[in-house]
């Protein structure tokens, strides 16, 4: 959309699953942000997929084309290889498929090289929005380590503090949340650089699950062009709905939206530790009086922000 007053810079490093493009898209929707820049990590996705799915959404949503960037970071704990798969499921749809060039850009180089390019050029500090590994992030800090002067806060969807995880393996005891998991190492460094880190973990992500009550609400205003997009991507995580143990929730979707409405969340700061072996690699906990303090999402108010979501999709796209 066309935002002619901007008050926030927004960077958006997300890793390309579902919830992650939703996000971006919800992100696309704020008037009072400009977003400047995206990465995409291959964690929850194939990259090329996943960026190919950025570019045509901003392309839909922008009239000034914004560049995607793909980091060539490894975690250690690898996605598995049917979640990853699911951008090219959303490029499949119409209203992607139909388009033949791309005006966004995709970057010559490396996402972390990227993202230290464009902090230290903005004029004033930026918010990060982080909704896959922080690993890439982490390789960009270590590289140059004045961009911590260029961030205002970083908003992170990680964790599971006081709940159980969502990683399941056969050598795992199912602590540990996957954005966590998939690089405990990085998670851990990056909460010890005494940052303006804000988490949103499982423990809020888990009151926020997609209901078919949602999706039928959604797909009630689908004359708008976003509420149409938005109701064929969440259409596709119906096959985890409803699950044995496994339920599909905004997690991306809410973290991205504590930058827009903070009023809707309740936080509290915590002393925290990443464990870095099995049988809890990757889990978030307190550690009082040895951890580090970072601020965690607690909760939310479900109905206010089902309502924003609604009330953010009711808007068409701005390029045919």
């Amino acid at each position: 959309m066309n935002k002619p007053q901007q008050h926030k810079k927004v960077f958006l490093d997300h890793d390309g699953g579902v919830d992650d493009l939703l996000a971006l898209l919800l992100v696309l929707c704020m008037d009072e942000v400009e977003l400047i820049g995206v990465s995409v990590t291959p964690a929850d996705c194939y990259a090329e997929y996943a960026a190919e799915s950025s570019r045509k959404f901003m392309d839909l949503m922008l009239a000034e084309p914004v560049e995607v960037a793909i980091s060539k970071a490894r975690g250690m704990n690898a996605f598995p290889e049917v979640w990853r798969a699911q951008p090219q499921i959303i490029n499949a749809f119409p209203q992607l498929l139909n388009m033949k060039s791309i005006r966004s850009l995709l970057s010559e180089r490396e996402a972390s090289d990227f993202i230290i390019e464009m902090l230290m050029n903005s004029s004033e500090p930026v918010s990060y929005l982080m909704t896959g590994p922080s690993t890439t992030l982490v390789n960009a800090l270590q590289k140059e380590p004045a961009i911590k002067e260029k961030i205002s806060e970083i908003i992170w969807m990680a964790g599971a503090v006081k709940v159980h995880g969502n990683v399941r393996t056969y050598t795992h005891n199912g602590a540990a949340e996957w954005n966590v998991y998939w690089d405990a190492a990085s998670a851990q460094w990056l909460i010890e650089q005494n940052l303006p880190l804000t988490i949103v973990p499982l423990d809020a992500t888990n009151h926020v699950p997609v209901t078919f009550d949602f999706l039928e609400k959604m797909a009630a205003q689908k004359e708008f062009e976003v509420s149409n997009l938005a109701s064929f991507c969440w259409a596709i995580t119906v096959n985890t709905i409803p699950g044995y143990d496994y339920l599909y929730h905004m997690w991306d979707v809410l973290s991205v939206a504590y930058a827009s409405r903070p009023d809707f969340f309740s936080s509290k700061k915590m002393e925290l530790q990443i464990a870095q072996n099995l049988p809890n690699e990757g889990e978030t906990y307190e550690a009082q009086g040895s951890g580090n303090w970072v601020n965690v999402v607690t909760d939310v108010e479900r109905e206010l922000f089902y309502d924003y979501l609604l009330q953010q999709s009711r808007k068409n796209f701005i390029q045919p």
